[in-house]
């Protein structure tokens, strides 16, 4: 296998040289101030022997740059490490501002329009989902009804969204669609009808409106196959946001939520030196009583900020163990924040008068819970986008460096560290029996590329 050829000038043509006939290769140092390579050359005539190298008969590059102590050379010519190449699309949605990426998915949505088999698919599903809403109509009104529940105040933005992401990573319908995709559509429409029927003769209102996710994902499948069911499911799955929680998983949530929101809240206060203790689910501190009561369990913004983290793992861009880290956090964050939340309006109850007190907890703390839940899941990004780096793949895969050594003024420099070599695998620099075969011969740094899989 002949070795890979780098030239950084003009193109010359490829063959056999001598070691007297071969270009002048540039020199990449390393500046001692700030590491950038600097290109330098140099007369080949004016090089001896021993610093004039042949490999396998072919041109090579010699590099000899040597770092700064604490920075690694991940690159040829360059001091710090590559970025990881991401697609073009990922790029230009970086660049573009949103209006006009909002008309390029408006543009490309026309054209799609254009193809028969895109176009009845379409109106199809439209179809089909229009009549699916129209069944479930009563349950819909339900799920209406329990957003003016500040609990659910969240409810009407759910649908929006999930519209917003469907029209946003819409992609071509792959055609035809599968036979195993219909059978499977079918399948789950049939599932889901099925169980609301079950639901509706027990009078279980909840479970008839949770069946309304599974059966617009089948029609989806259906009508669309797999191809369609990769980015359609994550916004077809949020919907289940928009309903409430039933009324069991509601009254098994409430009292854990409150009995440890009292008992944190009861540990930051004596924290804090203020001499309070837990009887139940009340704080006592001194001659008052703080009860925490249902509507102070933080269920209101559990309910809320899962629905928020949930979304911002869906549009961003990040790996999937810190989306899982992210979903963990949503509950002991909102936890959290309604724990700050009681011990403030414990402390202003001893600081302050009861009138001020209660307009802070009942007016002021609501508005401010949610940008402090914001503030600390975006400190959790932070921390998880600084302090884990993912480890970069360049395309060269960097072997032994050389140290740094100061070139001596002249016009040889026999005590300088051996060049680099770029080639595909290790190699052996092939001696002609001058002085550069006759000296140390330990090999420089090797920069070669990993063999390949398979």
């Amino acid at each position: 296998m002949k070795p890979l050829i780098v030239g950084l000038g003009p193109k010359t043509p490829l063959g056999p040289a001598s070691a007297k006939s071969l270009a002048k290769p540039p020199e990449l140092q390393s500046s001692a101030a700030g590491g950038n390579v600097a290109v330098t050359d140099q007369d080949p005539a004016a090089l001896g022997d021993e610093e004039t190298a042949a490999i396998g008969g072919e041109a090579a590059l010699a590099v000899e740059a040597s770092p700064p102590a604490g920075r690694a050379l991940s690159g040829i010519g360059a001091a710090q490490p590559h970025p990881t190449p991401r697609p073009r699309a990922a790029v230009a949605d970086d660049e573009e501002e949103f209006f006009s990426q909002l008309k390029r998915k408006w543009s490309d949505f026309r054209v799609d329009m254009r193809d028969p088999f895109q176009r009845s698919t379409m109106i199809m599903t439209a179809v089909f989902t229009g009549l699916l809403v129209y069944s479930y109509l009563p349950g819909l009104t339900n799920a209406y009804i329990a957003w003016a529940n500040p609990q659910y105040a969240h409810g009407w933005i759910v649908p929006l969204f999930s519209a917003a992401l469907l029209f946003w990573w819409r992609q071509p319908i792959a055609a035809p669609v599968a036979v195993s995709a219909r059978l499977a559509g079918l399948l789950l429409l049939a599932a889901a009808l099925g169980l609301r029927l079950l639901a509706a003769n027990y009078r279980i209102v909840t479970i008839d409106m949770y069946t309304f996710v599974p059966a617009i994902c089948g029609v989806f499948i259906l009508l669309g196959g797999w191809s369609v069911f990769r980015w359609a499911w994550a916004p077809l799955m949020f919907l289940i946001f928009m309903y409430p929680l039933p009324d069991e998983a509601t009254r098994y949530l409430l009292g854990p939520l409150q009995t440890t929101a009292t008992m944190v809240s009861t540990f930051a206060l004596q924290t804090l030196g203020l001499e309070a203790y837990r009887e139940g689910n009340q704080i006592v501190i001194g001659e008052m009583h703080l009860g925490v009561v249902d509507a102070c369990s933080g269920l209101r913004m559990l309910t809320i900020f899962c629905a928020l983290s949930v979304g911002l793992v869906m549009v961003g861009r990040r790996s999937w163990w810190e989306n899982a880290v992210i979903l963990a956090s949503a509950i002991p964050i909102a936890l959290a924040v309604n724990s700050i939340r009681i011990t403030v309006t414990g402390v202003l109850y001893q600081v302050a008068d009861t009138e001020f007190a209660e307009r802070v907890f009942h007016d002021w703390a609501g508005l401010v819970m949610m940008p402090m839940a914001m503030a600390m899941l975006w400190a959790e990004q932070y921390i998880l986008s600084n302090v884990f780096l993912a480890e970069i793949e360049g395309p060269a895969v960097l072997g032994r460096s050389a140290e740094a050594a100061p070139q001596p003024a002249g016009r040889k420099a026999k005590t300088a560290a051996a060049p680099a070599v770029l080639g595909l695998g290790p190699i052996a620099a092939k001696t002609n029996g001058s002085a550069a075969g006759k000296s140390t011969g330990n090999a420089g740094p090797v920069v070669g590329f990993p063999p390949r899989k398979g």
